[in-house]
């Protein structure tokens, strides 16, 4: 008998499984991501142009994406991408979405090349390590815009009138991304962003 067949009959009569190598390493995630990418085309729907790229649901797989994918620095102007737990579509009228809204966070022309890289990958990680703790449920997705005028980055929640959960994970963003305190960033409800202009919703939280 060679050592292979000793191997299975020692396992047989164990009563263990074999389990596939490349499991035993991963670490899976609470959730299911799906990354989606954004690029407006004169032809299209806005909804018809978010694309679904794939979704992932292990750190080792969502780096194996990340890795493999164009910096949000490095994307067109007008292009996005957005990360949200599977079955949410990253837009304002997604049933998972409509009641909530979302912590804002601009940057300058100036930051694209020195810190959105840092703050979306910080964002992402924060979201699938699920690190806003007990409030992490409230947490839908995030959305970073690649803009003329100046980039943004959006941490969508589910419910505008959570306070202490929307409180609390606006927060350990700022702490994480390492915000200065004199820089304050906003929380907007998505219904008075659909009212006016994104620019000029009203925030109704601050940290």
């Amino acid at each position: 008998m060679n050592d292979k067949s000793q191997q299975k009959k020692g396992e047989e009569e164990g009563g263990q499984k074999t389990v596939a190598p490349d499991m035993l390493i991963k670490h899976p995630l609470q959730n299911t991501w799906t990354l989606w990418f954004f690029k407006i085309e004169s032809n299209r729907s806005w909804e018809d142009c978010q694309v679904e790229i794939a979704s992932f649901n292990t750190v080792e797989d969502f780096w194996a994406l990340y890795n493999h994918i164009e910096p949000a620095s490095r994307l067109k102007v007008g292009c996005d991408y957005s990360m949200f737990k599977q079955g949410i579509k990253p837009m304002w009228e997604d049933e998972h979405n409509c009641r909530g809204g979302r912590w804002l966070i601009n940057l300058n022309k100036q930051q694209r090349s020195t810190e959105l890289d840092n703050f979306w990958m910080e964002v992402l990680l924060l979201m699938i390590g699920e690190s806003f703790e007990e409030h992490s449920d409230e947490v839908c997705g995030a959305v970073v815009n690649v803009r003329g005028k100046g980039d943004k980055i959006g941490v969508w929640t589910a419910d505008a009138k959570k306070n202490d959960s929307i409180l609390k994970i606006g927060q350990v963003l700022k702490v994480r991304l390492n915000i200065p305190r004199q820089v304050s960033i906003g929380f907007q409800a998505h219904t008075d962003t659909m009212l006016k202009s994104g620019s000029t919703a009203k925030n109704r939280f601050t940290v």
